[in-house]
């Protein structure tokens, strides 16, 4: 039995996911936290390990760690909190909303494509002079700039005819997303999805980080090309939308468990069923006759199902680089999240497997 520090406590018929998330420190764990809610009541809050590598600082129930792309299941939700405003439409052009965005090929871009990962923007480029600029020709002390990074968009050329292929925008989503939301509703996407996601939830979660938060953020720990700058003040001030976000699993579980009862948790209702439902449909790409073999992307949210064969068909979220996940299960009514500081522990899905059959028991 591991002697690493392990807190929080399982409802009667979730002990398989206790013992499963202390065998998890056994395994090379170092700091971690499980979180899952059932019909909107919650039945497993775990959190246990080290926040900093040289195991100084225990794991508390308030250990915020760097989510990566997670983020983008949050920022999705504030896209559709705009949709059930009457404010975004997913269907219109996103020069509707972001007027310099239509140029150099990109005025039938629709904020669908956007969502769905068909616009053709995966990655940062822009266009100066006449040329197409490569990803390192947007400075690396610009990366995290919302004028520079969103001007560089604005301007760009897409990477392929938008709506013929669906690719993961990793580095833009957030950036795509935020430029819009911001014009419509003159927030910054941290400060919508706070005042209009988080604080309306209870939820744990921060898509820009302040330094009062800086004393209860995990150190990230493994490989440096995993790690990237999630240690340092820039990266969290960051807010990027994509993958910058610190947050508890109780704050991701907290979101999904509303996500997985149309909406609504302890009588507060995030978003309208509708939404969610058009949200999580398979997408086909746009501008293929016949629309081709359809992506693993809803509307923002990754489709886990397709991507975790063992996961049940309709579940959906995001994961982030290293393990983390926000899961909602509708069938369920399941929503779940894991965080951890050690990249590459994949522990998520040992618990994810005691929770189902806890449930199925």
């Amino acid at each position: 039995m591991s002697d690493t520090p392990v807190q929080g406590t399982v409802e009667a018929g979730f002990e398989a996911v206790y013992s499963s998330f202390e065998r998890g420190f056994e395994k090379g764990e170092l700091g971690a936290a499980v979180c899952a809610y059932v019909d909107g009541r919650k039945v497993v809050d775990l959190w246990g390990g080290w926040a900093d590598a040289q195991r100084t600082r225990e794991w508390q129930h308030d250990t915020i760690a760097c989510t990566y792309s997670a983020t983008k299941g949050m920022t999705a939700t504030c896209a559709h909190h705009l949709v059930d405003r009457g404010l975004l439409d997913v269907d219109e052009p996103v020069a509707t909303y972001w007027p310099e965005f239509a140029q150099a090929g990109k005025e039938k871009v629709t904020v669908r494509m956007v969502l769905n990962h068909q616009s053709g923007r995966p990655r940062p480029r822009s266009r100066t002079s006449g040329r197409v600029m490569s990803d390192s020709d947007v400075p690396a002390t610009k990366r995290f700039d919302w004028e520079t990074m969103t001007s560089a968009m604005a301007v760009g050329t897409p990477m392929w005819e938008p709506g013929t292929r669906s690719e993961y925008h990793g580095g833009e989503f957030g950036y795509l997303v935020g430029a819009m939301l911001h014009r419509i509703d003159g927030r910054p996407l941290g400060t919508y999805f706070r005042e209009e996601i988080a604080d309306v939830l209870g939820a744990d979660y921060l898509i820009d980080v302040g330094p009062e938060h800086d004393h209860r953020c995990a150190e990230m720990t493994g490989p440096e090309d995993m790690v990237g700058g999630a240690n340092t003040r820039e990266w969290r001030a960051a807010g990027d939308g994509a993958a910058t976000s610190f947050g508890t699993a109780d704050g991701l579980a907290r979101v999904y468990a509303a996500l997985a009862r149309g909406g609504e948790v302890d009588g507060v209702q995030v978003l309208q069923k509708e939404t969610i439902e058009a949200a999580v449909q398979e997408q086909p790409l746009a501008n293929v006759a016949g629309g081709g073999t359809p992506g693993d992307f809803g509307l923002g949210y990754q489709l886990l199902w397709k991507i975790y064969p063992t996961l049940p068909v309709g579940s959906f979220g995001h994961t982030g680089l290293g393990g983390s996940i926000g899961l909602a299960d509708p069938a369920a009514r399941l929503g779940f999240g894991f965080v951890m500081n050690q990249m590459g522990s994949n522990g998520a899905a040992h618990l994810l497997g005691a929770i189902y059959r806890s449930l199925a028991a």
